[in-house]
């Protein structure tokens, strides 16, 4: 999924763009709209519910951990779709920002705000609580000797024995300490844009990660002992939020390190920092006491929400983020949909108005093939709260693709008109949507609105670390070619689809009554452009003079038709995407995606087999014609991946395995995929996406997991 940055609501308070902490602290809520009626029953018992007492007398060092239960409803707050209320609730607790979890807290909201909105001002602002709330963690640490620092770059144990040393407080600053470092990091790198600030950020991330599996090595080490002594499985001295955390930070630590490309990966590994997944995900999997699926009482946590941690809902989110959004696009590895929805439910029942609980839920009626039910919770986030318009700008996005999955390019268009108003995430993604959206209604004002946003596109993308956004570089060279092409794209809102996976999660039916029917129209125009060459008469057995005659006539017919098409642009990309989306159409009409839940009005009665050798047909059509291809070549790694994985399904996983490998080969100038691939600059589209996706089919084709 890609998160919208959205503008600040009318009502912001211009005060929390300032750059000083202490102005911030008493301002007024910064999207304070007054909640709707559809809060007003989990209002009267969460904002009616007695909150924890305030800390009497001064607060001191010793005395950060008073503060978990204000913090941990302040959470509770927030789930719940209260967020100006948790803000306020933060700040009249600390209206200095001096204690330890407030101050990291409050900051990490801001930050959550900053990702939302990506408004250079809501950076800033974030930037600014997130250092003062590391600061904060700083002066709760324990101080490192010189003596400490030597032993420490000998032996682990001495690392180990130092955190051992450490007061309860001190433990909890040198999480916060990572978690803060983490956040000022990550806003560090959105805000300056450019490579040194990212080896910058990078180096501050070494630190985090080294925090953390010490952390986490003390945890280990000090069950062990306990487990030694009779004493069960955990130390029962570690408060579960302080294990909360370690298992929180350990575990997205392993995860990230193993969604890095390949040559960064490489890069991190002389540095001694190698992600296990498996043992990432097990780490956030134990913070809430979740079993494996195959338990019979795996629904319910081992751990419930009075004995959890105070990262324990992190947890669960992190999960849901892996299994429902990362794992569709970067690997299949580990993930467990099941389990997945054990978690949801649980999270929905805890937080039936949480807008974050329900955008999980929507993705995951998504990978189940049901975008409408996907709609359904989508709407209903942003009923249950107004405060972050933000918010809105998520689901908006999800329902735009939603509806491009049923094929509604008028509902989706109003979904990418409300993004393309408010949201400034990618304002070059949003316009190219709009401009699809209204090539495929195909009207004669629309083609004129088209038209305009097309040459907005290439003038609205932005760079992140000093690179450009791979979706909208796309966006951006199809909005040239449109220009090129005498303002023309072919089927550009199903492509546009097609990349989110909207055909991979559209019903049987769409697909074989909405989507086939565009395409079959797009090949019958093109084959009006294309004559059938004459045979000559077999007379006396020349059959060399009668194929080259053939062969040459056939070649003129080609070119007649190459250059009669649309003024000559286009043929053959056009042709070969037509053929690409009916191959990648009748691959899902034989075998739906492994998570899909048919609904039996909404299944496309097709004998598999015929549906297989129409997809393989379409398939081998476009790999015919790939050296022909004149801007499009990524549609031949595409096919590639398509293919194989319709063989796979099939049952012929050697063959599967030679298309996955041509794009694994990282010969881009392979002539098994280009034959004139000297006419490509630089990468395909959609590239690294694309081999991170290949890499995920590898490994479940090696386990024999389903595709």
């Amino acid at each position: 999924m890609l998160f919208s940055r959205a503008r600040a609501d009318s009502q912001q308070d211009s005060t929390t763009v300032s750059s000083s902490v202490s102005s911030t602290m008493s301002s007024a809520p910064s999207e304070s709209t007054a909640p709707t009626s559809v809060l007003e029953d989990s209002t009267s018992t969460l904002l009616n519910k007695m909150p924890p007492a305030k800390m009497k007398g001064k607060y001191t060092q010793d005395r950060g951990l008073e503060d978990l239960p204000g913090v941990r409803h302040a959470l509770d707050l927030f789930l719940s779709s209260h967020m100006v209320e948790s803000e306020q609730f933060c700040r009249e607790s600390d209206p200095k920002m001096e204690r330890l979890y407030f101050a990291s807290g409050y900051g990490l909201i801001q930050c959550v705000k900053a990702l939302m909105s990506y408004e250079d001002e809501d950076i800033l602002a974030a930037l600014g609580h997130t250092r003062h709330g590391n600061n904060i963690a700083s002066q709760h640490r324990k101080s490192e000797s010189m003596f400490t620092r030597l032993s420490s770059l000998v032996s682990s144990t001495s690392q180990v024995n130092w955190v051992k040393s450490m007061t309860p407080v001190e433990r909890h600053a040198e999480l916060i300490y990572a978690e803060t470092l983490f956040e000022k990091a990550l806003l560090g790198i959105i805000y300056s844009g450019d490579w040194l600030a990212f080896f910058k950020e990078a180096l501050h991330m070494r630190t985090l990660v080294n925090i953390y599996w010490l952390l986490y090595s003390y945890l280990k080490t000090v069950d062990a002992e306990a487990s030694a002594r009779g004493e069960g499985s955990e130390d029962k001295s570690i408060d579960p939020d302080f294990r909360s955390g370690v298992y929180l930070g350990a575990g997205l630590s392993h995860i990230i390190l193993t969604l890095l490309p390949g040559p960064l990966q490489t890069v991190v590994e002389i540095f001694g920092f190698k992600g296990h997944r498996e043992e990432g995900l097990e780490l956030l999997y134990k913070a809430g006491g979740w079993r494996e699926t195959s338990d019979p009482d795996a629904a319910i946590p081992n751990i419930s929400a009075e004995e959890e941690g105070i990262r324990r809902p992190i947890c669960d989110m992190a999960l849901l983020m892996y299994h429902l959004v990362i794992a569709t696009f970067a690997s299949s590895s580990g993930v467990d949909i099941p389990r997945a929805q054990n978690i949801l439910d649980w999270n929905l029942k805890r937080y039936p108005k949480g807008v974050f609980v329900l955008f999980g839920q929507g993705r995951l009626f998504l990978m189940h093939g049901q975008p409408k039910r996907a709609i359904e919770s989508y709407q209903t986030a942003m009923e249950v709260q107004s405060q972050y318009r933000n918010l809105h700008m998520i689901s908006y996005w999800e329902m735009a693709l939603a509806y491009l999955a049923l094929y509604d390019p008028l509902e989706s268009l109003a979904c990418w008109r409300n993004l393309h108003a408010e949201a400034t995430w990618s304002k070059a993604c949003y316009a190219y949507g709009i401009a699809v959206c209204l090539l495929a209604l195909g009207e004669e004002e629309c083609l004129k609105e088209a038209d305009s946003f097309m040459e907005k596109v290439p003038k609205l993308t932005q760079r992140i670390a000093g690179k450009s956004i791979p979706l909208e570089k796309f966006v951006a060279r199809k909005s040239r070619k449109f220009k090129k092409q005498n303002n023309r794209l072919a089927l550009p809102a199903i492509e546009f689809s097609y990349f989110f996976l909207g055909i991979a999660r559209a019903p049987q039916t769409v697909i074989a009554n909405k989507i086939l029917p565009e395409v079959v129209e797009l090949q019958n125009k093109l084959k009006l452009f294309e004559s059938n060459p004459k045979k000559y008469e077999d007379g006396h057995g020349y059959w060399d003079d009668l194929c080259l005659a053939d062969f040459i006539e056939g070649v003129c017919y080609r070119y007649l038709a190459y250059t009669k098409y649309e003024d000559g642009h286009g043929y053959w990309d056009d042709l070969c995407l037509a053929d690409f989306i009916e191959g990648v159409c009748y691959r899902y009409l034989a075998y739906t995606e492994p998570n899909a839940v048919l609904d039996p009005e909404e299944t496309y009665e097709m004998p598999r087999e015929e549906a297989e050798q129409r997809g393989l047909t379409a398939f081998q059509r476009v790999l015919s014609n790939a050296p022909k291809i004149e801007l499009d070549h990524h549609l031949v790694y595409h096919t590639h991946f398509e293919m194989g994985r319709l063989l796979a399904c099939t049952g012929r996983k050697e063959e599967a395995r030679k298309n996955f490998d041509l794009i694994l080969s990282g010969n881009s100038f392979s002539k098994n995929l280009e034959v004139s691939s000297h006419s490509r600059k630089g990468k395909y589209s959609f590239e690294s996406a694309l081999l991170l996706r290949t890499h995920a089919v590898v490994d479940a084709l090696e386990h024999d997991k389903p595709l």
